[in-house]
Order: structure tokens, then C-alpha cells, then sequence
């Protein structure tokens, strides 16, 4: 895969078309590459109940942002690595960087103050049926065949089972904010298809490329609106804040782009659903149930719905 010195013909073959997808039979180094991702993302909702009590939407983001690009520009320093300086570049990583994080997790973070994490959990794994129907309805980048549907449903009634059914009766009492998730699902699933216009470069390049963008941009609102030195975070949302940094933006963006390269965008956006199966045995969910025994402030899987 060409490094960050890739040529300009190259960038603009990568800009050309969102369908350059890998063909070729998939063996299980590609299924255990989706596993990977669904284990370092499948930690970003419990972890952020945790890190939200005392660490404001925007600040928290940026901060999980810069941490995640310092953690992989050292890799890339590492391996000799250096991060494109071509325009074009650049605005491939901002688009996606703002449809695939910024946006779509300012919106779900802000809503997870008023929405429990159960049904942020079952709204957000409706993203690889909206993906499905962007692929099918729009794109056609790829074939969309009932069985990816079928495939896609069955994930979110599983999710489903596994979050419980009780989850299921509080909504509608949180309409805005669940619309909200809903919005933010959406984007997601127009990012993994956008996406593909990156496969021609180092997926640690580009993930490292677009945390930059994301950290950067929501930087100077939060020294305006949350003014950081003035909050006093806990010990537990400090902790939550860098792993989340690290395990799921550093590495989880890291295998998005890897995994959206070798298995296509449909087959990709299930792991939506992996993630959230995976989720009540992930090692970060095991690190958030100990901080929770530790503090009446954190919890896993359900805060109370009021805001801040």
C-alpha cells in the first residue's frame, strides 16, 4: 500500500471513485482484522459514560483526538513514516474525519447525557442497514443482496436480545436526542463509503491525518465554551479519556481503514454490530464495570437521563 509519498496521480486515483474495493477470496486474517475493530470500538460508549460527568462533550473529543494522533505519529516516527503535504490530501482526511468522528460522536456524546447507553447502543447499530440502503439506493459501489439485509437486520435484533428487551420501552422520552443518534448513524454509515476514496493510502496515515483535523478543529471552541483549565475531571475520567484515545480512535480508526479496504463497505459497517455483541466482555468494558464499583458517578450501561 503506497506510503504518505504517494504520487499526485495517486491521490487522484483514490479521489476518482468510492468503489475500489478488494476482490479476491477473504480468509481469516480479514475476519480477524473485523474482530479487532469490533474489540477497540466496542469499549467507546461505556467509556465515554464515564469520562462525560466531568469532561464536556467538545473538550472530550478534541482531547481523545490529540491523544490518538500523538500515540500514532509515534508509530509512524517509528516506522520512517511521514504524513502527506498535498492539499488534496488534506481535504480527504477533513471530509472524513468530520462524517466519520467529529460530527457524528459530538452529536452522540452530547445525547448520551440524556439517553442511557443501552439504546445508544441499539440506535447505533442501525448504521449498517442505513449503509445498506445508501450502497443499494445511491452508490452502487458494490452489490447490496438481500442476504447483507437479512444479515443487517438479524444484527440489530440480536443487539437487541442482548441489551434486553427493557431497554426498548424508554424511548421516545428522549425524541430529540435519540433523532440525534439517529443522524449521527447516518453519517457513519455515509463515512464507510466515502472512505473508500482512502484506500490508496497507509491507513495509519490517514487515521492519523484525520484525528490531527478533529483534535485541531474542535480545539478552540473548547478553550471558548468549556475553557478546559477550569474543570476538575476525576481520576476515572482521565483514565476512560486516554484509553479511549488510544484502543478505540488510535487503533479502531487505524483497522476501519484496513478492513474497509479488504472487505468492502457493507461487510465492514457489521462490524457496528460485532462491536456491541462483543462489548459486555471487551477488556475497556471490564476496566469501566471495576471504575464503576469504585464510583457512584460511573456506570456501563445505563446513566441517568438528565442533563448536565
Amino acid at each position: 500500500m503506497p506510503q504518505s509519498t504517494s504520487s499526485g496521480h495517486t491521490a487522484a486515483a483514490a479521489s476518482s471513485s468510492p468503489s475500489i474495493i478488494a476482490t479476491g477470496a477473504r480468509s481469516w486474517r480479514d475476519y480477524a482484522l473485523l474482530f479487532a475493530l469490533a474489540c477497540c470500538w466496542s469499549s467507546t460508549y461505556p467509556l465515554a459514560k464515564l469520562a462525560l460527568p466531568t469532561i464536556p462533550p467538545i473538550t472530550f473529543i478534541s482531547a481523545r483526538s490529540l491523544i490518538a494522533f500523538a500515540f500514532l505519529s509515534a508509530i509512524l516516527w517509528m516506522r520512517g513514516v511521514k504524513l502527506p503535504t498535498d492539499v488534496k490530501a488534506w481535504k480527504l482526511f477533513a471530509t472524513q474525519q468530520l462524517i466519520n468522528s467529529t460530527f457524528p460522536f459530538l452529536v452522540i456524546t452530547w445525547s448520551q447525557q440524556y439517553v442511557p447507553a443501552s439504546n445508544t447502543v441499539v440506535l447505533a447499530s442501525t448504521t449498517p442497514i442505513f449503509a445498506f440502503l445508501i450502497t443499494s439506493l445511491i452508490t452502487r459501489h458494490e452489490p447490496a443482496t438481500l442476504l447483507k439485509l437479512a444479515g443487517a437486520i438479524l444484527g440489530l435484533a440480536g443487539t437487541i436480545a442482548i441489551v434486553g428487551l427493557d431497554a426498548l420501552r424508554g424511548f421516545g422520552s428522549e425524541i430529540v436526542a435519540e433523532i440525534a443518534i439517529l443522524l449521527a448513524t447516518i453519517s457513519f454509515a455515509c463515512a464507510t463509503i466515502f472512505g473508500l476514496r482512502l484506500s490508496e493510502y497507509d491507513p495509519m496515515v490517514v487515521a492519523t491525518g484525520s484525528l490531527l483535523f478533529g483534535g485541531l478543529v474542535l480545539l478552540p471552541p473548547s478553550l471558548i465554551i468549556d475553557q478546559p483549565w477550569t474543570l476538575h475531571p476525576t481520576p476515572t475520567a482521565i483514565v476512560a479519556t486516554i484509553v479511549m484515545g488510544i484502543v478505540s480512535s488510535a487503533l479502531g480508526l487505524m483497522l476501519f481503514y484496513v478492513c474497509l479496504g479488504r472487505l468492502g463497505t457493507l461487510t465492514t459497517m457489521h462490524k457496528a454490530i460485532c462491536a456491541f455483541r462483543s462489548a459486555s466482555d471487551c477488556p475497556c468494558c471490564c476496566l469501566a464495570r471495576a471504575c464503576r464499583r469504585t464510583s457512584r458517578s460511573a456506570c456501563c450501561w445505563s446513566w441517568p437521563a438528565s442533563p448536565r
